[in-house]
Order: C-alpha cells, then structure tokens, then sequence
C-alpha cells in the first residue's frame, strides 16, 4: 500500500506518532531541497538514509526537484504477513503541484514532465518486482486535482468508498465527468508520444471495479435489503443507478453491472463499527486483533467485554477482500 492522501490517513491508522516521527524528521532537510541535503552528508550518511524506512514524498522528491533518481528504493514496512507499506506524508501537496505544473509538458514529450506524470506507476512497478506483490493498492485523497488526475491516468482499476449519502452521489456524479475528461487527455497522450515515451503509462485507461459503502448504521428492523437505517437506505439504494448513469460503460471493468451494482463485499462490511476503528488507530493493528493484544487497562473491560464483535471483523474483511480480488482479476481478461 502507498499512502498518497496528504492528509495521511492511511499512515496515521498504520503507524504510532512515534514511528511515523522517525521516518518523518530525517527527511525535512530533502524536502526542502534534496540536492542540497544530499550534498551534505556523506555517501555512506546517505545510503543508510535511504535503506530505512521513507515516506513517499521523500521517494519522489527528486523527480519534483528535477535531480537524478535514488539508485535503490527504501524498503517498506511489513504491517502483517504478506501486507508492506510506503508511509505517506503531509507535504505531498508539493509533488502534486509539480504534477499540475508540468502536465502540459506530457504532450509535447518533455521527459521530466513525464517522469513527473508516471513516477508513481514505476516506482510501483519497482516495488512490486523486487517484493513479489499481487497488488499494490494507491491511496488517494477524495478529490479531483492534480495528484488524482495523474494517479487514475496511471492505475488499472479504482474503487470508490461511498457513505451512504448525498455527498456521495455527488462525488460519483463528478469522478464520472472528470473520467470523460481525463479518457480524452490520456488517449491524445497516447496520440502524441512516440511508443518508447508511451512505455511508461498503462496500456489502457484506468477501469471502474466497483465501490464500498461504509458506516451506515445497522437496523434490523429496517425492513430493507441491507438492514440499515432507512435515511441511509434512500441514498445507498441510489447509488448503483448513479453509477451506471455517470461512469461510462468504456471505463468499467468486465465483470458487469450486475456485479458492479452490489457494493464490494456485500453487505460484509457496510455496518458502521462505532467506535472500534478508533480503537484500533490506538494500536495501530487491526480491529480483530485487538482482543489478543496488551492494552491499557482503561480499555481491556471494553475490548474483551466485546471480544466476539471485534473478532468477527476479521471474516468481514476477508470477504470483502475476496470480493475485491474477484473484481481485480477481470483486469486481466
């Protein structure tokens, strides 16, 4: 997972404010001015920086300040057996205005405005072959600027978390205007650049796999298909229908409407958990886990006192991961 939301939420769920402290404070001197910071200190100083565990931000801080890329990648952090992490960092809004800057450049060919608009994509790339991963899963801020232009332009697939409300509906009815858009610009791209240049985007635009509902509060005596209270039932309801009207069929992945009109999951893990995530913010482990863990003794009554809800996230989530992997898989096709 790469943590490209610069409010970092992601990393902030992940990490301890003390770990997220020490891959944070060594990198201030970079990204001010990379170059500089680097001149002062030495190889060695530097090579041992860079083995560490970094933020995003420090990764791509040399395509934003136009200097030679790292000669190796730092290594991530393994959160569970199989699941690493790029942990994100509140200065990204940087590397994004680079991005919005020299996006024009992309159609003339400048290479740095390339490197710029693809960087993300190869780093990935990078990561995935040196690691072995299956997927790995971008991050974003729940906006339309020029960070998220970029990253849907380089992806394979998205998905779009949805609360069960009007904000929502809206949201979809925006992310399915800028995608025409962005379709027009990716295929001129690809119009322009000569087929070396072009290497460094995906062969395809980005396809939609599908969207999540989460914190809709459980009733079950709703009397509706997702037992959930009727106010959020009248816009959950809405939501496929949204879809369908504004995410265009070119920009969906194969699996089909009736597939892409159930949200991920199913009904796995719309229900809002209350206060569990924040619990397991505290931790920074996952919410099944907790149980089995030490706590602080303020909170062992309400864990353990809850033990079995707390546990039952776990088959939740893997169904919805199944889900997920199902939908990825069209991808491929």
């Amino acid at each position: 997972m790469i943590d490209l939301d610069p409010q970092c939420n992601l990393t902030i769920y992940s990490l301890s404010m003390e770990d997220v402290h020490k891959v944070w404070a060594p990198e201030d001197a970079f990204i001010d001015d990379f170059q500089s910071a680097r001149n002062s200190i030495s190889t060695q100083e530097f090579d041992r920086l860079v083995d560490d565990l970094r933020s995003v931000h420090f990764i791509l801080k040399p395509t934003e300040d136009g200097t030679a890329e790292l000669d190796q990648l730092p290594q991530p952090i393994e959160l569970g057996k199989g699941v690493d992490l790029i942990p994100g960092r509140l200065t990204l809004h940087l590397y994004e205005a680079k991005v919005g800057e020299r996006w024009s450049g992309v159609y003339q060919g400048d290479p740095l405005s390339i490197r710029t608009a693809t960087r993300i994509r190869s780093v990935a790339r990078e990561y995935a072959d040196r690691y072995g991963y299956d997927y790995v899963l971008f991050d974003t801020s729940p906006s339309l600027g020029a960070l998220n232009k970029s990253l849907l332009s380089l992806a394979d697939g998205f998905i779009i978390p949805c609360s069960p409300d009007l904000f929502s509906l809206y949201g979809i009815r925006n992310i399915g205007s800028a995608l025409k858009t962005w379709r027009s610009q990716f295929e001129t791209i690809f119009h322009f650049l000569s087929d070396s240049k072009r290497s460094e985007f995906p062969s395809r635009f980005v396809e939609f796999l599908g969207y999540t509902i989460y914190n809709a509060k459980k009733y079950s005596g709703s009397g509706n298909s997702l037992n959930i209270a009727q106010a959020h039932f009248h816009y959950a309801e809405r939501i496929p229908e949204t879809i369908e009207t504004y995410i265009a069929e070119s920009s969906r992945t194969k699996v089909g409407m009736p597939t892409l009109r159930k949200a991920i999951g199913g009904m796995s893990v719309i229900h809002t958990h209350n206060t569990l995530p924040s619990m397991a913010q505290k931790y920074t482990e996952p919410m099944w886990k907790l149980p089995s863990l030490i706590v602080e003794p303020e909170d062992r009554n309400t864990i353990m006192g809850n033990r079995k809800i707390y546990e039952d996230t776990k088959a939740a989530y893997i169904e919805f991961a199944e889900d997920f992997v199902r939908r990825a898989e069209a991808l491929d096709d």
